[in-house]
């Protein structure tokens, strides 16, 4: 008997280990585990509201809402894990729409989830809030999926 629920070959890098920030998103392994509820429809939503990366033509940093829903197929990404690649942006130059829809299709590619979308709900830079979507596919027939509940950028007035 192990005292994980996986087998030693599919044992998450990142669950009940000390892990460190990756150097970089390309250095990042996402863990993925089995799904629990492998023939169930249902809807996956991680936010993560301060979101950062860095310009790549200024260097400074840029911030973002992201908000990434799946319906998981056969597996799901381990959070922590997940928390670790959207980490190793903070040292990342990258223009809003690359980031946004890099991190949805490496996650699309590698889980293989029924379907996914990310909104990229960026700050403004240079006065001008950029906001990113992307999205595999037509959501499958019966998920619900609700709004993603973040408001577009509104200034003073």
């Amino acid at each position: 008997m192990t005292d994980t629920p996986f087998p030693p070959e599919s044992a998450p890098l990142h669950l009940g280990q000390t892990s460190t920030l990756p150097a970089s998103p390309e250095a990042a392994v996402l863990d993925y585990v089995p799904s629990p509820r492998p023939d169930a429809l249902y809807l996956v939503r991680f936010a993560a509201p301060e979101f950062t990366s860095l310009c790549p033509v200024t260097g400074q940093p840029d911030f973002a809402h992201l908000v990434i829903d799946y319906a998981p197929g056969a597996s799901i990404v381990e959070s922590k894990s997940l928390k670790l690649f959207l980490g190793s942006f903070r040292n990342h130059a990258g223009f809003h729409e690359d980031v946004t829809v890099g991190i949805g299709q490496r996650l699309f590619d590698e889980m293989k989830p029924r379907w996914l979308r990310i909104g990229g709900y960026w700050y403004p830079r240079g006065g001008i809030p950029i906001d990113v979507f992307w999205q595999s596919g037509a959501a499958p027939d019966g998920l619900w999926v609700p709004d993603q509940g973040v408001q577009s950028y509104r200034g003073r007035g």
